[in-house]
């Protein structure tokens, strides 16, 4: 009877259009919210790493401050009650990364390593005249700071690129040269704490749009920075690894730290707000994009049960033919079917113009232009398939009740 069940259930589900426009419709909406929804969060999460990742790497390994090493006396003799010390000094350590080729060498055999720079951070004072502004000195090799965070694409003025030519230049954050009351050509003068003062002209300037790099950060040839803090050629702070797959850094990073005598550390630990954040947004995003889908299935349930009840006689005519229990179930579960999609197709093209309008609307705030919207193709297919397992859930109970329907009582009446 597998034919005949077919047309069966097309005459049900068109005999009552209205019904059915409103179960499609229900459906359509779900799935089209679920999608707008889902790309709204995505888009929201890549533009946050984006900004994150302009300058955060993937994987950072730097030489990490000693334990506490003040007291040592009263730590080996903890019962003793006569020692007594004064004016206990601190260690000094050695500050950071002295065998930074090979390290390099090491991290770059790695098939999931993209890019690798070597940076010497200093902590100094930006002064121009009477102003005097604290703030962060990088120091950077230009090839690899733009292979792994593409410092480039930020520049507002001069050339990313003639940073490593000129030995005294620098290119400053737009915010902080603005602070300073500086611009393209002029010059700056860097303090360290040593107390080392040196003077360099602006021959750039970046805007990132993170309000503390824009205004505390400037860069210079890392060579530079070294001559300026007396180091020789081999010495960095700080190495920025960036790897192919950034959630999947655990693996690559307890390989090196096993080798590496230095801190290796990967952005989920040394941000982990930041993972926090993305994860809550798309909890929240698909607990309301279900919640909307069970609230279309409930919708469904409602239509199929009303339409059971309608044609219950039919129904107990079908059965005393010799229909059975299992081919009423699936007369109704091929209404649910072809409800569910219907619904999923028109739900996904609904949900991708939605999704395309809403991206156009004009946003101007942090550096965006428009509202941010991701296009994932598991969105989709993860919408049509909640969708329709949805349906299907909503259309087997009301089928089920009609399986069990006795034709002699429904006949008798």
């Amino acid at each position: 009877m597998g034919a005949v069940n077919y047309k069966i259930a097309g005459v049900y589900l068109f005999s009552r259009p209205r019904q059915t426009i409103v179960a499609v419709l229900g459906v359509t909406f779900g799935i089209s919210m679920y999608i707008f929804m889902n790309s709204f969060m995505s888009g929201v999460n890549n533009t946050q790493n984006d900004l994150a990742f302009s300058t955060l790497a993937h994987i950072r390994i730097y030489n990490d401050y000693p334990p506490n090493t003040t007291n040592l006396m009263k730590k080996a003799y903890p019962d003793s009650t006569i020692l007594n010390l004064r004016h206990a000094r601190v260690i000094k350590y050695t500050d950071g990364i002295k065998n930074s080729a090979s390290i390099v060498s090491l991290a770059q055999k790695y098939p999931d390593v993209m890019g690798i720079t070597p940076q010497v951070n200093v902590n100094v004072f930006f002064r121009n005249g009477d102003n005097k502004v604290n703030g962060t000195l990088a120091g950077v090799d230009v090839s690899g700071e733009q292979k792994v965070f593409n410092i480039a694409q930020y520049m507002i003025a001069g050339d990313w690129k003639q940073l490593q030519y000129r030995a005294d230049g620098i290119i400053m954050g737009v915010d902080l040269a603005r602070q300073l009351s500086l611009a393209l050509d002029d010059n700056v003068n860097i303090l360290t704490s040593e107390g080392i003062s040196k003077n360099y002209k602006v021959i750039g300037l970046f805007q990132i749009n993170v309000k503390s790099v824009d205004q505390g950060k400037s860069y210079i040839n890392i060579n530079s920075t070294r001559q300026l803090l007396s180091k020789n050629q081999d010495y960095v702070t700080d190495l920025q690894i960036n790897v192919r797959d950034y959630e999947k850094t655990a693996d690559i990073t307890q390989k090196l730290a096993a080798v590496v005598p230095y801190k290796v550390e990967s952005w989920q630990i040394s941000n982990q707000q930041l993972e926090a954040g993305s994860k809550l947004r798309s909890i929240i995003a698909n607990a309301v994009s279900l919640t909307i889908l069970l609230v279309a299935g409930f919708g469904i349930y409602n239509i199929m049960n009303m339409t059971i009840n309608e044609k219950i006689k039919e129904i107990a005519i079908l059965k005393a033919m010799g229909f059975s229990g299992g081919d009423v179930t699936i007369i109704f579960l091929l209404q649910a079917i072809a409800i569910g999609i219907l619904g999923g197709v028109v739900g996904i093209l609904l949900g991708f113009l939605i999704a395309t309008w809403v991206n156009h609307i004009p946003f101007k705030i942090g550096g965006l232009s428009h509202l941010p919207m991701a296009y994932d193709p598991k969105d989709y297919s993860l919408a049509f398939f909640f969708g329709l397992i949805t349906t299907l859930v909503a259309g087997y109970l009301p089928a089920r009740k009609a399986s069990k329907v006795d034709p002699v009582e429904i006949i008798r009446g």
